[in-house]
């Protein structure tokens, strides 16, 4: 099951962008960087003795010696107590009493995450609100920091750290490679250029000339997304999972050839294959929708990550040089993140230690399947797409939309709720990839053209991007489920979103509220809609309405 999920960082609100993850697990806090599973067959290069993940004792790790300047740094292990004041300032909480309390009592970033409810009320935090909106506050510093790290960047780490930890420079010094030369190609293949491009250079990277610049577009093609990394997982899940793959890799490869494109060497293909390479973007899609972002499969994510939140501070992993890790800062030394494997939920499954009962019950609720509940899913109309930075307000938005027309008992806040927005696209956000592939006809297999989309088939995508937006809710029992979908329904119907599908079925007073969504076939012209309500009351003029 474990291989199923991704572990991708998300509190209240998930984010998903439209790319195909590995089925690694926990190896995905930072996704990219495959890690050996714990059931997998295969031996561990390093044995797991006394650096494996663990409890820790009651006191706390010592912070990193790095001392922060006015901008607060991203790993909160690092603030002092004045960094941490200015944290709790920009958290709505100004009253000069407390923040002196928590300057007086040393409260460094690296203490944050042990304070509980208790200690904050003893630091001055009386409302029982108040304290569970800090402690939110604080678990979501963990997310933040993993964050910060792009999935490429961790990859790069990772394969520097392969090399000087196993002697490969020696090996492939012995192979005729030149090490500095080609361990620099490597990384450009995995990040692209690994320095910021200078003004007015025309070509960004070292590890090959210019006259090779179509050797970047085989392992990872930021020019159009099409590279064998895509293909690769096309095989490996569809042959899993049970579904087609209309791609044919061994035809594209037979048709490729390289040709010149503004005065630099790109990889083309024969005009003919325009229709196939459609058909590879649609199959990536159809593998999001069906696989990739599965609603049980994100929201057994979603209570992952909570649960190794809960247990972060509790879990100690040994890194170079005897340092001491978090599972969230472990991917700061790729000696400590070479041991966050699977085994890191087990370990917390299987613990006595009443620390991680928080994490340990969440992880129990995965297994007995008692998961978090799906509310419905919706998606924003026309051009509108919710923005990153209002990410965060959806939970509340949601806890707020109660209707009036409706009787809810159960009452539900913006803690109950989980907001799962997943961008869906081709590959290059909103804009169509083939518009970046460039073909040969074979009257001239030397001249690339661009193909347009018009020129393929009147049946393509108009778009190429769009947003799904699925809410979920934490409390399972009926009363809670039902306020949910009544919140949820009329919050897509305040924000002007799609019917969710079920809408009718499980909230039937809502839905006749909003015209468009009972006269779907006209909801693109707004006088028509006049039109036809107009004429509905003529109909019925001698009923009372």
């Amino acid at each position: 099951m474990l291989n199923l999920v991704a572990c991708r960082a998300g509190l209240s609100v998930r984010v998903r962008a439209g790319r195909a993850p590995q089925f690694w697990s926990v190896s995905r806090v930072v996704p990219g960087v495959a890690m050996q599973g714990a059931d997998s067959e295969q031996p561990s290069k390093r044995p797991r003795c006394d650096g494996s993940p663990r409890a820790t004792p009651d006191t706390p790790s010592a912070a990193a010696g790095w001392s922060p300047g006015p901008e607060l740094h991203p790993d909160h292990q690092t603030w002092g107590p004045e960094q941490v004041c200015v944290f709790l300032r920009r958290s709505g909480f100004n009253e000069s009493g407390l923040l002196k309390r928590f300057r007086e009592n040393k409260i460094t970033g690296s203490l944050l995450p042990f304070l509980d409810e208790s200690l904050l009320e003893n630091l001055g935090v009386s409302p029982l609100g108040e304290r569970k909106k800090l402690l939110s506050y604080i678990q979501r510093l963990n997310q933040t920091h993993m964050d910060t790290m792009k999935h490429e960047q961790g990859s790069v780490k990772m394969f520097e750290h392969l090399v000087n930890s196993n002697g490969l420079r020696t090996v492939m010094e012995h192979y005729g490679l030149i090490p500095e030369e080609d361990i620099c190609f490597v990384k450009e293949q995995i990040a692209g250029p690994l320095e910021s491009p200078v003004k007015n250079a025309s070509w960004p990277y070292k590890g090959r000339p210019e006259e090779k610049s179509f050797l970047y577009e085989i392992v990872a093609n930021k020019r159009n997304g099409i590279d064998v990394d895509k293909w690769d997982y096309f095989a490996r899940d569809c042959h899993h999972l049970g579904i087609q793959n209309n791609f044919d890799y061994k035809r594209f490869i037979k048709f490729a050839r390289v040709c010149e494109v503004d005065k630099k060497k790109h990889i083309c293909t024969r005009e003919k294959e325009v229709g196939n390479l459609y058909d590879m973007f649609h199959t990536r899609n159809c593998l999001h929708r069906r696989a990739y972002q599965h609603k049980v499969g994100n929201i057994i994510d979603t209570m992952i990550t909570d649960a190794f939140l809960k247990a972060d501070t509790y879990i100690e992993i040994t890194g170079a040089e005897g340092k001491k890790y978090h599972i969230s800062t472990a991917i700061d030394d790729m000696e400590a993140f070479t041991k966050l494997t699977d085994n890191i939920f087990l370990e917390i499954l299987y613990s006595t230690d009443p620390k991680l009962d928080a994490a340990r019950q969440i992880l129990k609720n995965i297994e007995y399947r008692n998961l978090y509940k799906y509310v419905g899913e919706t998606q924003p109309v026309g051009q509108i797409k919710i923005k990153r930075e209002s990410y965060e307000c959806l939970p509340k938005e949601v806890a707020e939309a109660k209707p009036n027309n409706v009787f809810i008992e159960a009452e539900l806040q913006a803690e109950d709720f989980i907001v799962d927005v997943i961008n869906m696209d081709y590959g290059m956000e909103d804009k169509n990839p083939i518009d970046h592939v460039r073909f040969y006809c074979k009257s001239d297999p030397s001249k690339a053209i661009m193909i347009t989309k018009n020129q393929v088939s009147q049946l393509l995508p108009e778009r190429f991007a769009e947003q799904l937006i699925r809410v979920y809710c934490k409390k399972t029992d009926e009363k809670s489920l039902y306020a949910a979908r009544q919140h949820f329904v009329q919050w897509c119907l305040i924000k002007n979103f799609t019917k969710p599908q079920d809408g009718d079925i499980v909230a039937p007073l809502i839905t006749p509220q909003k015209l468009e969504w009972n006269y779907p076939d006209l909801a693109q012209s707004p006088a028509r809609i006049r039109e036809t309500s107009k004429s509905r009351v003529q109909l019925f003029k001698d009923d009372p309405m």
